[in-house]
C-alpha cells in the first residue's frame, strides 16, 4: 500500500514509514504543494496511492466518489509526527485489510488507553 501524505502532515512521514509502506510520498515531493483537494485525489488515484490527511475533506469526497483512492482519516489533532508514525505503524494489519477490502475510508484515532 503506497501512501500519500497531504499537506497537512509531516513530509518526513514517508521517509520514516517506508519499511510498511513502500513507495509513499508526500505530496510537496509529487509537485502537489498548494494544489487542490480535487487535484491531490486524481494525482492519487493515477498513481495507485491511498491519502493520508487528517482533514475531513478527503473522507467525504470518498463517501460521494468511493474508492479508488482510498482514503485513510487520521482524526488525531494536533500531535507530533512520532504520534502520526506511530498509529500508522500500530494500524498496518487494519490498513492493509482495507486495502484489500471494499470500504473507502479508514478511521484512525488515538489509540485509547485500556
Amino acid at each position: 500500500m503506497k501512501l500519500l501524505f497531504d499537506e497537512n502532515l509531516a513530509p518526513r512521514l514517508a521517509t520514516a514509514l517506508c519499511d510498511l509502506y513502500p513507495g509513499s510520498a508526500h505530496v510537496r515531493d509529487c509537485g502537489l504543494r498548494g494544489t487542490s483537494d480535487d487535484e491531490v485525489w486524481q494525482y492519487a488515484l493515477k498513481n495507485g496511492f491511498a491519502i493520508v490527511s487528517r482533514d475531513s475533506d478527503f473522507a467525504q469526497r470518498s463517501s460521494l466518489r468511493g474508492s479508488p483512492p482510498k482514503v485513510i482519516w487520521l482524526r488525531v489533532g494536533n500531535c507530533t509526527t512520532a504520534r502520526v508514525d506511530f498509529i500508522l505503524r500500530n494500524a498496518a494489519a487494519r490498513m492493509r485489510a482495507f486495502n484489500d477490502g471494499e470500504e473507502s475510508c479508514l478511521v484512525l484515532a488515538h489509540p485509547r488507553a485500556g
